[in-house]
């Protein structure tokens, strides 16, 4: 079955060329020029993946992006966004986006990634159930509760979460956890990682300035903590 993509943005030359590489490559598209539009898309046509430019008329792309996830926490979203700041890069992970691509970017690079968050997203569940410490992860339902409560995480959160704790000790880089949890073999920047592991300390973690499960290996990357 064809996937269908959702546009976001309100230059239209750039709307036309990621229709016209998108459809090349086989997928359905659909657009929007404002923040309010995309946002109606989004909620009504359910599409399988949303390019999503911060600088929109009507409603900013964190704000669409927050008010998406209130509704849809497995979408993927990827961010476009034209500021080379750290701090809009951050803010847009931390309103939900999956991850982010910097104009001007090069269309092999965006494929990659459509194509990487994609073939995550179809991948089957495992019925497998996790129990941790304090943690049951249940991977057939996307579903993390703490002392038996429901925690709410986007799929990326979740997907970061059980790839650690299904191998408590071990050391991941944050190369390889690129690879792994988000699919990127040879793009991605790696504080992507940081900003993730920070969200998900913020909803695993008993204290998040001194976690117990997500740690931090200096120097080498993370790892889920077994004892």
């Amino acid at each position: 079955m064809e996937k269908t993509i959702l546009i976001v943005d309100d230059e239209a030359p750039i709307v036309e060329m990621l229709k016209f590489n998108l459809q090349k490559s086989g997928y359905k598209t659909m657009a929007a020029y404002d923040g309010r539009a995309g946002l109606d898309l989004a909620l009504t046509k359910n599409p399988d993946l949303i390019l999503l430019d911060v600088m929109l008329p009507k409603m900013d792309g964190f704000e669409v992006c927050r008010k998406i996830r209130e509704a849809d926490k497995t979408v993927p979203i990827l961010m476009l966004t034209a500021r080379e700041e750290e701090i809009d890069k951050v803010f847009g992970l931390e309103s939900g986006a999956d991850d982010y691509i910097t104009k001007p970017f090069s269309v092999r690079e965006l494929m990659a990634r459509v194509k990487a968050n994609l073939r995550r997203g179809a991948e089957p569940a495992e019925n497998a159930i996790i129990n941790i410490d304090s943690l049951e992860i249940n991977a057939g339902l996307y579903e993390v509760k703490k002392n038996g409560v429901p925690i709410e995480l986007t799929l990326r959160e979740f997907e970061l979460l059980k790839f650690l704790a299904s191998q408590p000790g071990r050391i991941f880089s944050r190369e390889m956890l690129l690879e792994k949890v988000w699919g990127y073999e040879y793009f991605g920047d790696v504080r992507t990682v940081d900003v993730t592991v920070r969200r998900l300390r913020e909803k695993v973690e008993d204290n998040p300035a001194a976690p117990e499960r997500i740690m931090t290996k200096r120097g080498v990357g993370y790892y889920y903590n077994k004892d």
